[in-house]
């Protein structure tokens, strides 16, 4: 399964490493454009000085470990399509471009299902998605999880509960689901 990732969910750090985790894993393919990865770097910048750089740093060991990731959107693609933001036309482009299954985005608003629908694709949110994948493949996921937590601590200095730690990235179901599984 190809999913192109947008830069909302890019961005925060604990979603993110779980995004990628998983498709370490195995499953499913990232998918992203020049732009998102942009995107995702500009964001960082606003944390602070030296913010960007480090983005920059894990953008570029992102790109070299899923070198295929990266899509470019066709310009006849960005013409004819319409969202209710036009800022983000590129994202939909570049999922029909990279031929992808799913749209991962927290912008649901921005991205209309029957829109996706016309052009083959299904837009979810990453809590739903990586749930599903939890259901598919738990052992896969929960050790992702438990990677994900330990450099929470390690970088925070404090142990973080796996529920509290996903309920802040945004991932309350997968929390609620990794807390249960042990």
């Amino acid at each position: 399964m190809k999913v192109l990732l947008d830069a909302c969910v890019l961005y925060p750090t604990v979603m993110r490493e779980m995004l990628l985790g998983v498709a370490a894993e195995g499953l499913y393919e990232p998918l992203w454009s020049p732009r998102i990865l942009e995107e995702w770097a500009r964001a960082a910048a606003k944390l602070g000085p030296g913010q960007e750089t480090l983005a920059r740093g894990e953008i570029a060991l992102v790109a070299a470990r899923w070198p295929r990731a990266s899509v470019t959107p066709r310009q006849g693609d960005m013409a004819r399509l319409w969202l209710p933001d036009r800022h983000d036309v590129h994202v939909l482009a570049a999922a029909i471009a990279g031929s992808a299954d799913l749209l991962l985005t927290l912008n649901t608003g921005d991205f209309p299902r029957h829109t996706l629908a016309e052009e083959g694709l299904k837009r979810e949110v990453p809590d739903l998605f990586l749930r599903d994948l939890f259901d598919a493949a738990p052992d896969a996921v929960a050790n992702v999880g438990r990677k994900v937590r330990a450099e929470a601590e390690r970088l925070s200095g404090e142990p973080w509960p796996i529920r509290k730690l996903m309920k802040k990235a945004r991932l309350p179901r997968l929390g609620r689901a990794l807390e249960s599984w042990g």
